[in-house]
């Protein structure tokens, strides 16, 4: 007999985070997420060779600490659940290799399980009342797209990015005014000193009608104004000049009115009772008080996840392998990276 509460350990090793966490039924009894920013940052992104080495380095200790906080050992485990895809192929490997050799070695069930899932099961997580069907944003650095959930385990692309994530593109027009590099958090407490009506940065129109999203334009039209008003910004040294917050400003807005509406046209269009925001870019202030704003104006609910597990993390691996594991859908040990995994 299955056991009503789990304990699912579960890794993620995705991109540049390298994180475990167990979780016992719904309770998190620990979340342990070792971040590479420092190293990645002098190279203003993340470089893959790099990354994969440190997930390598790391990768044990991070396991140990989160069994240790959690008081549990992997005899105590049901289940061990691990990042497959989407990602950088070498630093999902090393998150594989290692949930294989626990699971083999402890004759435990292993769970593949999809990164986009984690981030969108991460919302339902926090707030288990999430009313249906629910339109899900989940928005990072390496992801933009929306999805319709009209039970929890009916789920639906509807829209994705054509080109630039949302993440990506904050972090490419802070390196282009010299802010370095991860940008969306830079960007996140300087344009607030901005304003952001200076400079119009105008949407992109889809001529299919689509609700896909795309950036590119954004940046592009940021990284000419820039060019064109000899913008250069000397932090952390010093602070940037006003011209420079006033565009951060303008192209926050421009991004975040972008999604929001995008979202509420999706939410009307679907029927949708909730809208659900996630990833790593619902950290972004702006972004959450204008979904929860709009979504209120419409009669939506609007639930965004915490800062702390909207990051890449591993608590979001376990939710969904927990759910996995509840259906018994289990993964053989032919297991692999699917680095363009689809959800």
């Amino acid at each position: 007999m299955q056991p009503l509460e789990p304990l699912i350990l579960g890794i993620e090793s995705s991109c540049d985070e390298t994180a475990a966490a167990v979780l016992r039924g719904r309770t998190i009894e620990s979340n342990i997420v070792a971040s590479q920013v420092d190293i990645h940052r002098e190279y203003g992104g993340v470089v893959p060779e790099l990354a994969s080495r440190h997930h390598l380095e790391r990768i044990d200790a991070v396991v140990d600490l989160a069994l240790r906080e959690a008081e549990v050992a992997l005899a105590d485990l049901d289940a061990v659940a691990v990042t497959c895809g989407p990602g950088l192929v070498g630093s999902l490997l090393v998150g594989i290799q290692m949930a294989k050799a626990i699971a083999w070695v402890r004759g435990l069930p292993l769970v593949a399980v999809n990164h986009l899932e984690g981030h969108l099961r991460s919302v339902w997580l926090e707030h288990p009342g999430v009313e249906l069907p629910a339109l899900s944003l989940v928005a990072s650095g390496g992801h933009t797209s929306m999805y319709l959930s009209r039970t929890e385990d009916e789920t639906v692309l509807l829209a994705r990015t054509r080109d630039d994530a949302a993440g990506e593109a904050f972090d490419k027009v802070a390196k282009l005014v010299g802010l370095g590099y991860p940008g969306g958090p830079i960007v996140d407490r300087l344009a607030p000193t901005g304003d952001r009506c200076a400079v119009r940065l105008a949407p992109p129109r889809m001529s299919d009608g689509s609700l896909d999203f795309s950036f590119s334009g954004f940046k592009t039209a940021a990284l000419r104004h820039a060019q064109a008003h000899g913008l250069e910004a000397t932090f952390p040294a010093g602070e940037p000049d006003q011209a420079t917050r006033d565009l951060l400003a303008s192209f926050q807005s421009s991004v975040v009115e972008f999604m929001v509406q995008r979202a509420l046209t999706a939410a009307r269009r679907e029927g949708a009772r909730s809208i659900c925001l996630s990833g790593g870019v619902a950290c972004n202030t702006l972004l959450r008080a204008r979904v929860a704003e709009e979504a209120g104006k419409a009669g939506l609910r609007s639930y965004a996840v915490s800062r702390q597990l909207a990051v890449d993390n591993a608590v979001m691996i376990a939710e969904v392998g927990r759910r996995k594991f509840l259906r018994r859908e289990f993964a053989g040990w032919d297991l692999n990276a699917d680095p363009g995994l689809e959800l």
